[in-house]
């Protein structure tokens, strides 16, 4: 009888044979998830199946964020990790390290990993964004030559600006060959030196934008020179050039508005420009002739020429209130004088004189007004009304007063 194994042996080479086999190590399978247990420890127990098939399967709690998204009963997924054997049941299992969402799942999952590569690369900065022309006169459209997005794009720039130049570059925009047309397509019309570039197509699945998804075609975008609108799909949907263009727009004809300006909202808006510019214009030459006219009566007031003819009128008012002040004050003073002369007249020696009275003065001019003046032998002057009489004194009489009785 042959030697005999113990069951720990037998599992231990079963599992160094697991451990050995390259193929094992690195497997990727593809299944329905059943039996699917969230522990309490963080690990993730759960079976693949499929029509004639089962597999164990184990994510433990450190590789949990090999998985994004929450796993339930049903699911689609692929499974990437090693088979080995638990020695202490002899079983194996899938050790999963990262499990994908099949189909479109695993899409996603590959949308999010360029797109998280290319933002680390910077590739959807900011400061690469270029701005899209105000006013364009020739635009580059790459899509399919066929189909509503196309006509979309022609209707709507059309309608806009009926002087617009448009080159369409024929793209096929899916399928495997459509990353490479649609590059071609964007270097192209880069060298043919056209205002904006837009890259589109209609709406359609995951699968069917995908050419808009790939590495190659957010690499001819970031490079181009001429402003890109990426304008894919629906509203909904987002692209992997929406991020690197340098304008986003949720649908072709959203794209062909935000690149061609409104001709007949322009021609609207130049005439409302015109018109408030002419309005201005007339405002500012109302102001500057009002102020124009106040400044030529301020020149008039202040200009020397004015000034003279203002003090003129001044000093002739001035001049006539002293002629009226001085005739005024001539006519009370000659009222005055004749006053002061009749009085005179009335008092004055000569008016005496007429009545045959005559005025006495001594050798010096001085009056005799008493006897005790008058000395015997001096000279005098009698003034009479008619002349003068030159007489001596001979002899000097006092009058005694009359005694009282």
């Amino acid at each position: 009888m042959r030697k005999a194994y113990s069951v720990s042996q037998i599992n231990a080479y079963i599992r160094r044979m697991f451990t050995e086999d390259y193929l094992l190590q690195s497997v990727v399978v593809r299944g329905e998830v059943s039996n699917c247990k969230y522990h309490s420890s963080g690990h993730i127990y759960f079976t693949l199946k499929d029509a004639s098939g089962t597999l164990s399967c184990v994510m433990f709690a450190g590789r949990r964020r090999g998985l994004s998204f929450t796993m339930k009963e049903g699911d689609q997924v692929i499974a990437a990790g090693s088979i080995e054997v638990y020695a202490r049941t002899g079983s194996y299992q899938l050790y999963a390290e990262r499990i994908l969402q099949d189909g479109v799942g695993l899409l996603n999952e590959k949308f999010e990993l360029l797109k998280k590569k290319l933002e680390e690369e910077g590739m959807f900065d900011e400061i690469y964004k270029q701005p899209i022309p105000r006013y364009i006169r020739t635009l580059g459209v790459v899509t399919a030559p066929t189909g509503a997005a196309v006509q979309d794009i022609i209707n709507i720039s059309r309608r806009r600006n009926p002087y617009l130049k448009i080159i369409l570059y024929p793209a096929i925009v899916q399928g495997d060959q459509a990353p490479e047309s649609i590059v071609r397509g964007i270097r192209a019309l880069d060298r043919a030196d056209v205002d904006t570039i837009i890259i589109g197509r209609g709406g359609g699945s995951l699968e069917d934008l995908w050419a808009f998804n790939e590495e190659i075609v957010a690499q001819a975008v970031f490079e181009c020179t001429t402003p890109v609108i990426s304008a894919v799909g629906h509203e909904t949907d987002t692209v992997i050039t929406d991020y690197v263009a340098d304008l986003r727009a949720p649908t072709p004809s959203a794209g062909a508005e935000l690149a061609v300006f409104d001709y007949e909202q322009f021609q609207s808006d130049l005439n409302a420009w015109y018109n408030a510019l002419n309005q201005n214009m007339q405002h500012r030459l109302d102001l500057c002739h009002e102020k124009t006219e106040s400044l030529r009566r301020q020149l008039i007031y202040l200009s020397p020429a004015g000034r003279i003819r203002q003090q003129k009128l001044t000093l002739q008012g001035h001049r006539d209130r002293l002629q009226s002040l001085m005739k005024s004050a001539l006519t009370r003073d000659r009222h005055r004088l004749e006053m002061q002369a009749a009085r005179l007249e009335s008092l004055s020696p000569l008016k005496r004189l007429g009545g045959g009275y005559g005025f006495v003065t001594d050798e010096g001019g001085r009056p005799l007004q008493s006897t005790a003046q008058a000395r015997e032998g001096e000279s005098v002057k009698i003034r009479m009304r008619d002349g003068a009489l030159f007489a001596r004194v001979t002899k000097v009489v006092t009058d005694d007063p009359s005694p009282e009785e």
